[in-house]
């Protein structure tokens, strides 16, 4: 079979996973109002910074007795923050199904070292048995698996009474899919991700169970600075109101702003979560006729929106030894980058050959469908070289 070479490319080649593609008409020109230069601890500062916050509020609908605050390190700091300062007086239980979810389990494991510790896991693709997990403990969980394509169908499997906290990783599926905050006690995402903002700030928001843990228990560790969250017992509110523990730049706050109004003008969550359900349906209706490719995720209820996973499922590729088939997938990936028809497409380096493309809703529909073909073409060119090359 011959694929012709596309003729057109997509306008905006980047599906990377994160850090993800900027909204649609997003230019330098509309940072021009950032406060560079000045302190972050000034009034203006301090406004920007508590705008972000209510930007946030509004576009994912928190509700208005949860606390939002930025941290530093991005997702990253924001789940560390959460563990170290929240966990220990109950027993835990971890969900893990790709590798930044495995991630935790270690954090919660080995260094953290809790001696009571359920942990569930599933393979690539899958997901543990949600009814398993058991409400009256801590429960750390990732919403949606990045690195799997993987989310949780929803949050009826977390008990309204619960009397543990369950700590949610949600950086992938913030602004994309909807969250059960009654069902949610911490919640963390980053600004490069959903929206496409910029690296090295993370979002942690608590629910009124979750400050109460924080001013109630007192951990055994040492705590650094950046991650201490209370000061004689008590919340340090002006976390949560924009005097961040850190310095973030004010570029990225400003860029992050941009972002949230953008997303307000396109419907707001519910808009957020129609273009990346688009996207999403784009690659389903090709895949559907492609044939040579597959979602690793099999079951849809649990099939990521944002962080598509896709296998290579076409016989002649299927058998060939493992590592064959990894460096087919690369240089496919290879092919469509050398286009410049779609950029940081491979999967993550921990998980199943194949390919990952973000479809969350800073990307527009027309782009995927671009894209799509050039998948095919890449296919198509990648295995007739290995039939020239036996």
């Amino acid at each position: 079979m011959t694929v012709a070479k596309p003729a057109s490319r997509p306008n905006a080649p980047q599906f990377s996973s994160g850090p993800c593609a900027k909204r649609p008409g997003w230019s330098p020109e509309n940072l021009k109002d950032a406060p560079l230069g000045r302190s972050h601890r000034a009034k203006v500062g301090k406004a920007k910074l508590k705008l972000a916050i209510d930007l946030t509020r509004e576009v994912l609908e928190v509700p208005a007795d949860y606390k939002i605050g930025i941290v530093p390190a991005s997702d990253t700091g924001a789940v560390e923050m959460a563990l170290w300062s929240m966990l220990g007086p109950r027993p835990v239980t971890t969900l893990a199904w790709e590798s930044f979810g495995d991630g935790w389990v270690g954090d919660v494991t080995k260094e953290l070292k809790l001696p009571n510790v359920t942990k569930l896991k599933a393979g690539y693709g899958e997901i543990p048995d949600l009814s398993k997990v058991d409400c009256n403990t801590d429960v750390v969980f990732t919403w949606n698996g990045t690195t799997s394509g993987v989310r949780v169908p929803n949050a009826d499997w977390i008990a309204a009474d619960r009397e543990g906290l369950t700590i949610c990783d949600a950086t992938s599926a913030a602004f994309a899919q909807p969250l059960d905050w009654p069902k949610l006690d911490v919640v963390t995402f980053s600004w490069q991700k959903a929206l496409g903002g910029e690296a090295a700030h993370g979002m942690l928001i608590l629910s009124p169970r979750a400050v109460a843990r924080l001013e109630s228990y007192t951990p055994s560790w040492p705590m650094p600075k950046i991650f201490r969250l209370t000061k004689g017992g008590k919340l340090i509110e002006g976390i949560f109101q924009g005097e961040t523990i850190n310095t973030p730049s004010m570029l990225c706050v400003e860029d992050y702003i941009d972002a949230l109004n953008w997303a307000k003008s396109v419907g707001g969550l519910k808009g957020l979560i129609a273009r990346a359900d688009a996207n999403t349906k784009v690659l389903t209706d090709w895949q559907a006729k492609a044939k040579w490719a597959d979602f690793l995720a099999a079951d849809p209820a649990i099939r990521s929106n944002t962080s598509v996973c896709l296998k290579v499922v076409d016989p002649a590729i299927t058998s060939l030894p493992a590592e064959a088939q990894a460096d087919f997938a690369k240089k496919l990936v290879a092919v469509v980058e050398k286009e410049g028809a779609g950029y940081d497409l491979g999967a993550y380096r921990d998980a199943p050959a194949g390919l990952r493309i973000w479809c969350g809703a800073t990307v527009e529909a027309n782009d995927v469908k671009l894209l799509t073909q050039w998948l095919d073409y890449a296919f198509e060119t990648t295995k007739a070289s290995l039939s020239q090359a036996a």
